[in-house]
């Protein structure tokens, strides 16, 4: 899939194929595929038939792993630029792992993340709408919430009401039955 600008395909570029995260010290293979020390490692110790690249198949040495120094400042410079133009793109809203712009909400985990968190593990199989999307939704239900809330205030005031009519004419009974009384005894 061909990234629509420059920066995406950077950041394509400067995403590991296994984790689809930013490559964490990545190393390079003999095939020449780039992949983080720790999803190569991973991969190897899952399989029990020899050592293969995971994006072309090919049998590889693991004593072979190179780490790729020129990479790994390409992923910082990729994290920079991307911090960068989600600043500039909508404020705080950004990414701190990712640096990249808070445009989607995980409705699993009910937090909003970047669009390269929506393809990591974490998130893969979580229902992601734009953060629009759930912005509107939760307006809906903080007003439906409100509402609820003066309506039970309401229902409160009025209980209270019929509570100090009670109380009140109670005591109007017991003024008037103790004036009674002393009104007896005084004659």
């Amino acid at each position: 899939m061909a990234a629509a600008s420059p920066m995406e395909s950077l950041q394509e570029a400067a995403t590991c194929p296994v984790c689809l995260e930013y490559f964490t010290h990545p190393v390079t293979l003999e095939c020449g595929h780039n992949l983080c020390r720790a999803c190569i490692t991973q991969c190897w110790e899952e399989t029990t038939t020899a050592a293969s690249c995971p994006q072309c198949r090919e049998t590889v040495q693991q004593r072979n792993l190179r780490p790729n120094r020129q990479l790994a400042n390409v992923v910082e410079i990729a994290k920079w630029l991307g911090f960068q133009a989600a600043k500039g793109a909508g404020g705080g809203g950004v990414c701190g792992e990712h640096q990249q712009a808070l445009k989607l909400f995980c409705e699993e985990d009910q937090t909003p993340i970047c669009v390269i968190c929506r393809e990591s593990r974490p998130h893969c199989t979580h229902t992601v709408v734009p953060v629009q999307e759930a912005a509107q939704e939760y307006k809906k239900q903080t007003q439906t919430e409100r509402q609820n809330i003066v309506s039970q205030v309401q229902q409160l005031w009025q209980f209270l009401e019929k509570q100090e009519r009670l109380l009140l004419a109670q005591m109007e009974k017991l003024d008037k039955a103790i004036v009674t009384i002393l009104g007896l005894s005084s004659d």
